[in-house]
């Protein structure tokens, strides 16, 4: 008869198991919309397409000290979209670039999307107010800790910018700590 007697290696496997698993499914549920928040329906990806360029954004390590930023996305014929985002560093002088991956986490018709830059890892991109002709929108992660303004421009007019603002405030959005992004550089591409 067999006898399971753990050794101390076995339980650090098992711990890094248990780990790797938490961190997984936590991963997973890190996709949805932060509770009592809804992505617009009617979404329309064709339109979404394209150059957007940061206004606005809360800070988070993955863009810390970038200006100039600007999102692109592609469809690609899988149903899942290509994510570049580029920014300029002025520590560095140099432009920074990273390519991700993003999918439907529903309805392709409902601006609720999952997206990744580092493998199997995603976090939540949900579009939670949309201009109706696609000139802004307004974008929030997993948690309100993660929050873009975007625009078809690299500027937002006063009464615009405040709508969205109060948007963000109504949502939970901690608006006294968005970072309004320069766009100075000329990127070369």
């Amino acid at each position: 008869m067999l006898r399971f007697s753990p050794t101390r290696q076995g339980r650090l496997s098992w711990l890094a198991l248990a780990i790797a698993t938490a961190a997984l499914l936590g991963a997973c549920t890190s996709t949805r919309p932060p509770a009592g928040v809804e992505a617009v329906t009617a979404f329309d990806l064709q339109r979404y397409q394209g150059r957007w360029y940061e206004i606005a954004r809360l800070d988070h390590r993955f863009e810390r000290g970038l200006t100039d930023v600007s999102a692109t996305y592609t469809p690609q014929a899988d149903g899942s979209v290509q994510v570049v985002n580029r920014g300029f560093s002025p520590a560095s002088g140099e432009w920074r670039e990273a390519v991700g991956k993003a999918r439907f986490t529903g309805a392709p018709t409902t601006g609720s999307l999952k997206v990744s830059f580092f493998g199997p890892f995603y976090g939540g991109y949900h579009v939670v107010s949309l201009d109706a002709d696609y000139r802004w929108a307004l974008v929030v992660g997993a948690d309100l800790d993660y929050c873009w303004v975007l625009a078809r421009d690299k500027t937002l007019d006063q009464d615009t910018r405040t709508a969205i603002v109060a948007r963000a405030r109504a949502l939970g959005v901690d608006i006294d700590a968005l970072i309004w992004v320069q766009h100075t550089q000329v990127d070369p591409r």
